[in-house]
Parts: C-alpha cells; structure tokens; sequence
C-alpha cells in the first residue's frame, strides 16, 4: 500500500476520531439547547471568527504557505525552513492580533454586519455580542496552530493536526455537560479549546527542530513570496465569506431556528467531508507540490488520477447515504428533549440540500491544491469569483421564491443553492484543469466513476427501503433508532463493497502507482 493511502488512512482515521466527537457535541447541542435563540447567537458567534479563519488562515496563508515551504525544504534545507517559519509566524501574528483586537472592541459593530436580523432582537443581539468578546480570540490561535499544521504535514506528520479539532469538541461537550443551558459557557470553551490545540502542536514542531522564536519581518524575500499569493486567493476568500455572510444575514432575517437547523445539517454533512475529501486533500497538497518542484509532471497527474479514483468510490456512497438517511440521522442523534419533531424535518430537509452538494464539495477540495500546489492562486481564485457569484444570486433567488410561494423549509433553499455553487466551482475548476495542466479522465477513473455509481443505486434501493418513513424514527425509542440506523448505515456499506467487488473493483486499484496512469489517448508528457 502506498504511502500516500497510508497518510490518508491516518488523517482520515484522527478526522473520524473528531468527527464522532463533534456529533456527540452537536447532540448535545441539540438536547440541552435545542434550536431556540441562545443556540443561534451563539452559533453566530462562533462563526464569525471561523468565516475569518478561513479566510487568512486556512484559507489565503495555508494555500501559500505549504507551497512556499515545499519548495524551501526541497532547494535550501531546513535551516531554510526554520527561518521561513519564524517570520511567517511573527508576520502573520501581528496581523492577527491586531485583526483580533478590533474584533473584541466592536464586537457590536461585527454582530450588526454578520447577522442584521438580531438587530432588532435585544435579547440575540446581545447575547452575541458578549459571546462574540469570547470567541474571537480563537481566530489568533487557531490561526497560528494552521501554520504549525502546515509544516508538520509537509514533514509527513500526519496524525498532530488531524487530531488537534479533537479537543475542541473535547472543550465544548464538557461545558455543555457542565454548564448547560448557559450558552455563554460554550463561547469561554471556544477560547480555552484555541489554547489548547495551539500547545498540542507545538511539541511536534520542537521535535522536528523547526522551532524558533517569531518574528516580524515584511520584507523578508519569502514572506512577500507568500504575501504575493495571498492577494489573489484573499480576494476569492473574501468572495466565499461574502457569500457566507449573506447566508447569515438570510438566516437571521427568518425564522429562529434556522440558524440552527442549517447548522447541524451542514455537521452532518461535514462528518463524511473531513473524513474522505479533506483528509484526502490534505495529505495530497504536499506531494503535489513536491511534484512540482521536482519537475515530475507525469506523476503530478497520476496523484491527481488515484484522488479522484479514491474520492468517487469513498464519496459517491456518503452522498447518497446521507441524501437517503436524512431524516433517520437527525432522529437519531439530535430528536431529544429540546430538539422537536418539527425541528426534525426542518434540519432533514436541509441536510437533504447539502446531500445533494455533496460531491460537488469533494471535488473542489481536491481541484484546488492541484492548482496551489503550483503557485497558481490565480486560476482557483477566479473560478471562485464566478462560482460563489453565482451562488449568492441562486440563494436569494430560492429564498425570495420559497418565500413567495409560502413553502415551509424556506432556510433549505440557501443549502441549494450552496451545494449548486460548488457544482459550478467544481466545473470551472475541471475545466482549467484539462486546459491548463493536460489533465485526461484516465481509463482506470472513468471505470471507477461507473462502477461507484452503479453500486450507489444499489445501495441507494437497499437502504432506503429499510430506513422507511421519517415517521417511524420519531416514534421510535432511543434503542431501536440506534439499532436500525446502525443496520443501515453498516448493512449499506456492505451492499456497496459487494457490488463493487461484484462489478470487478479490487483493493490493488486504491494503491498509488509509481508511474504514469493510463489516459488513453491523452498525452502524458510535457510540462505540469
């Protein structure tokens, strides 16, 4: 087995050790808060420095970064890269803690921006906006600890940053189990949760011996390098966060609730997503840069080829699955106490939405560091533009439409949209990848992709006639909706590794060749 499949087994391994976490924190979320206002401030609260964490953590610096720092380890060594981290953390720190700073004194004039609706609301308003002083903080540290996981993940160390959202699942389930119903004990937790990932990382970076004391210097050859890359993807950063800002400013001005039920659906969905595609994508930034750097543009393409073999097969069954178990998922894990039959069908319905995006999702985390990883911020940046333009148009639209049309489930209409945006952005992104890197569907994808379809229907059929009405989950004690879930989402795995097999798939397939793949008539040579 490749090394490759390896690193994504581990990351996949540590992501599915924090995604069950983080369901067991939503549940709670769900049973000891419900869908109601506390719930909903403090989920803006939350969001608002993670909309800001992507945009110049693991958004615009980790996209320039990791490629800078590949290619520094490759030509100059690690005295290089020891340099290189320390004015790309000081750099960065100073930033972020100025960002922070005026975060936390006009947290009032944030919470106006992010979520219009709560203005006339005193009782949301202020919650958030005192939930907010405590939150915000988090973007600084979260921020730094991106940085620290970058460089242990172009080392091959794995298994530190994917554990590392661990503990912030570890922070908010104790202060919900502590503190409940104070939801302002969750935003504390936020902070104490930014701490502690930072301290968990720092340990493996001394080890490596990359550490050194930060420093500021912006006009360090490689830190304007990095600040040359980051204009670009800031800019189509700033075009997703808008468009996110939007889908908060749209969710706050429905009804409460909405918030939330978004919120959770996007949970479920995200489960499947860190697991396969962004573990994935992770693991295959750094090789690809390497790659690169190396000149190797044959088996730059081949590493693109196994990721998408490996997406479709792994991503085409969670689509579906989660589509098909909608209502028996929400049931199951948030349908207790706080969290009511009506709150039930308003998630599912949302959750069915982000389904329906799924793969689109999928397949833009592993486009894209196919284009970072050759220093092209450019190209993934403008498809963006275009992409999440579009998708702001298509929210208002459905949300305008559903409104009219007095259709319950109006909050849906903004995950719709979403997940059709990342269809386009997936599209785009494909589209320049053909142009630009003389990238062809390889004999072995395009049987991969009909194979794991085909198994999907089968499954599909299979699991949705066990799973039967959401009605019947509602009813349901806590241990037959266990049970039967389990059956299902287990049984469903196994129905699809049949047909696979059945169909002729084999475990041999998963492993990353060492050379070239076969693209048919496609040429393999020439410039990456």
């Amino acid at each position: 087995m490749s090394s490759v499949l390896r690193s994504t087994s581990v990351v996949g391994g540590m992501t599915l050790i924090s995604r069950v976490l983080g369901f067991a924190r939503d549940a709670l979320f769900a049973i000891l808060f419900g869908a109601g206002a506390g719930m909903d401030a403090f989920l803006v609260a939350f969001k608002i420095p993670n909309f800001l964490r992507r945009l110049f953590a693991e958004g615009a610096f980790a996209q320039a970064f990791v490629p800078v720092l590949s290619a520094t380890r490759a030509k100059q060594g690690d005295a290089a890269v020891r340099e290189l981290i320390a004015v790309s953390a000081g750099t960065l720190g100073v930033v972020l803690l100025v960002l922070t700073v005026l975060g936390v004194l006009c947290a009032p004039a944030v919470i106006s921006v992010f979520a219009i609706g709560f203005v006339d609301d005193p009782v949301k308003f202020e919650a958030a906006t005192s939930m907010l002083r405590w939150t915000f903080p988090y973007l600084f540290l979260i921020a730094m600890t991106s940085l620290f996981a970058g460089v242990l993940n172009t080392y091959g160390r794995f298994a530190v940053p994917a554990f590392a959202p661990v503990w912030l699942n570890v922070c908010l389930i104790t202060a919900a189990v502590l503190f409940a119903p104070s939801t302002h004990a969750l935003a504390v937790a936020v902070l104490v949760a930014g701490v502690v990932q930072l301290g968990f990382h720092l340990p493996s970076v001394v080890r490596l011996g990359l550490w050194a004391r930060p420093r500021a210097d912006f006009a360090h050859p490689q830190v304007r390098r990095i600040l040359r890359m980051m204009g670009p993807i800031l800019f189509g950063s700033s075009v997703a966060q808008i468009n996110l800002l939007l889908d908060t400013i749209l969710a706050s001005l429905l009804v409460t609730g909405s918030i939330s039920w978004l919120y959770f659906a996007d949970r479920l969905m995200e489960f499947p997503l860190g697991v396969f595609s962004i573990a994935l994508a992770t693991v295959i930034m750094p090789r690809l840069a390497g790659q690169h750097a190396s000149g190797d543009a044959a088996q730059f393409r081949a590493t693109l080829d196994w990721a998408f073999r490996l997406l479709f097969l792994l991503g085409v069954p969670a689509a579906v699955g989660l589509f098909v178990l909608a209502g028996p998922l929400v049931t199951t894990l948030f349908q207790y106490n706080a969290f009511s039959a009506a709150d039930v069908e308003m998630t599912r319905l949302s959750l069915m939405a982000y389904a329906l995006g799924f793969f689109g999702f999928s397949l833009v985390k592993i486009l894209t560091p196919a284009f970072y990883a050759r220093e092209d911020a450019k190209t993934p940046v403008r498809c963006g533009v275009i992409a999440l333009s579009l998708t702001m148009v298509l929210n208002v639209a459905f949300v305008s439409g559903l409104t009219a049309l007095g259709v319950a489930g109006v909050h849906a209409g903004l995950a719709l949209g979403t997940s059709l945006g990342a269809f386009i952005n997936a599209g785009l992104l494909y589209r320049a990848l053909r142009h630009r890197m003389r990238f062809r569907i390889s004999v072995e994808l395009r049987n991969t992709v009909l194979r794991s379809m085909a198994a999907a229907v089968v499954m599909a059929v299979a699991v949705g006639a066990w799973a039967g009405p959401v009605g019947a989950w509602i009813d349901a004690d806590v241990l037959t909706r266990v049970w039967r879930l389990a059956v299902a989402v287990l049984g469903g795995g196994l129905i699809y590794a049949l047909a696979l097999v059945l169909l002729g798939v084999r475990p041999r397939q998963l492993r990353l060749a060492d050379g070239p793949v076969n693209h048919g008539d496609a040429a393999d040579h020439g410039p990456v």
